[in-house]
């Protein structure tokens, strides 16, 4: 279901009823994501980008561990709320974790000693960047996908079971799946209020 650049565009939404209908095989999916994380910018092509891609039970494992790590003094609206958001997100095909790997940062860092102190900003933007290729891509595949920022604690073995190394720290996550619901109006400012031509 791809479609030109300019509609992928317009048509990413935050999407929160998913399912984890077919939409296109996991294969396929690999391919898409392996463009997104190739041809993302990064400074200095320092590529500290990772991303690890939860399916299925591991998909619901994650998101069990991240209302596990909210729940405690919810009130009893926002822990109903939560829940069943996470649930949603649990339920659809999977979600992508991504990270930056502040090792690679690390060695940036020494080799331009002058720009240490902007590597890590550096790193934001370029995390930035992939993440809303990442989303704009998994739309343009026909998913629908939310960006997400929650921080459980994971222990050890699900470390290790799921790929995540030293060092890497847990930017966002983005939730997809097949959509069940339209997104939500959405009110924009005037472009002419925010893009400025000068001659």
């Amino acid at each position: 279901m791809t479609k030109n650049f300019y509609e992928a565009v317009e048509n990413r939404h935050s999407i929160y009823g998913l399912s984890d209908e077919f939409v296109i095989s996991d294969e396929r999916l690999q391919e898409v994501l392996h463009i997104a994380v190739k041809h993302a910018p990064s400074a200095f092509n320092s590529q500290t980008a990772r991303l690890v891609v939860l399916l299925e039970d591991q998909n619901q494992e994650f998101w069990k561990q991240v209302f596990d790590g909210i729940k405690d003094g919810l009130s009893e609206e926002r822990y109903e709320r939560n829940k069943k958001r996470f649930e949603g997100f649990a339920s659809g095909h999977g979600t992508v974790l991504v990270f930056e790997d502040e090792k690679e940062i690390a060695t940036y860092q020494e080799k331009f000693s002058d720009l240490a102190d902007v590597f890590p900003i550096f790193s934001q933007q370029s995390s930035g960047m992939l993440q809303y290729l990442v989303w704009t891509t998994l739309e343009n595949e026909g998913f629908g996908a939310s960006l997400q920022h929650y921080y459980p604690q994971l222990s050890e073995e699900l470390k290790k079971q799921w790929g995540i190394q030293e060092g890497w720290k847990l930017i966002s996550e983005i939730p997809f799946g097949a959509p069940t619901e339209s997104p939500k109006p959405k009110e924009y400012k005037p472009a002419e209020d925010m893009v400025f031509i000068v001659k």
